[in-house]
């Protein structure tokens, strides 16, 4: 939950909002005040989470774009424009034996979940901190902390974003940009089901 006077009419980029975690994250935001950027891949469900929003009374609009393409990325971040507020939740989540693991699969997933994230900052957080304010907050995992089977290369890129984290925030904060992260557990949504997480990357955006 958040303070209405912490984000009362501030623009919030919220990466991977169309489900999931992330569209629960905009569905906050919103009422709480803030403009709301809501990205996705999937143009569809990206007006149906605008829609939910603007019928709750909040303001948003949708950009859609693949995080994994350096040139939609930028366009991403230009279209987004100035924000307060990014909120790095689009990735996959990838499950499964290492050894099955394809290594095309295992490159767009580092490209997503590390690669992707990095240049959102880099193109934004210079701004806030040239304003004197800001925040982003990344979504980690606890399995970028702990050890679980079948987790390697998704671990992996979530201990990559708690560290980039880490330099981002002794980067920034001179500025006054707040930088953190969370890490939850298991989230239960549509792309987390047993039968979708044993193989195959799931996009969350």
């Amino acid at each position: 939950m958040t303070d209405r006077g912490d984000v009362e009419d501030r623009k919030a980029l919220v990466a991977g909002a169309t489900s999931g975690l992330g569209r629960a994250i905009a569905l906050q935001l919103a009422p709480d005040g803030a403009d709301v950027v809501v990205h996705g891949r999937d143009a569809t469900r990206g007006a149906e989470t605008v829609a939910a929003i603007v019928a709750a009374g909040g303001r948003a609009r949708f950009v859609g774009a693949d995080i994994g393409d350096p040139a939609d990325l930028q366009r991403l971040a230009t279209a987004a424009g100035d924000v307060d507020i990014l909120v790095n939740n689009a990735g996959f989540s990838l499950f499964g034996p290492t050894a099955e693991v394809e290594v095309d699969r295992f490159d767009a997933f580092f490209a997503a979940n590390v690669r992707a994230p990095f240049f959102l900052v880099a193109a934004l957080a210079p701004i806030m901190a040239a304003r004197g304010r800001g925040s982003i907050v990344n979504v980690g995992s606890m399995v970028g902390q702990i050890g679980v089977s079948g987790t390697a290369a998704y671990g992996a890129t979530k201990a990559a974003m708690s560290s980039m984290t880490r330099a981002w925030a002794a980067e920034f904060s001179p500025s006054d940009v707040r930088v953190n992260a969370v890490a939850p557990g298991p989230v239960y949504t549509d792309g987390s089901r047993p039968s979708a997480r044993r193989h195959w990357a799931t996009p969350r955006c």
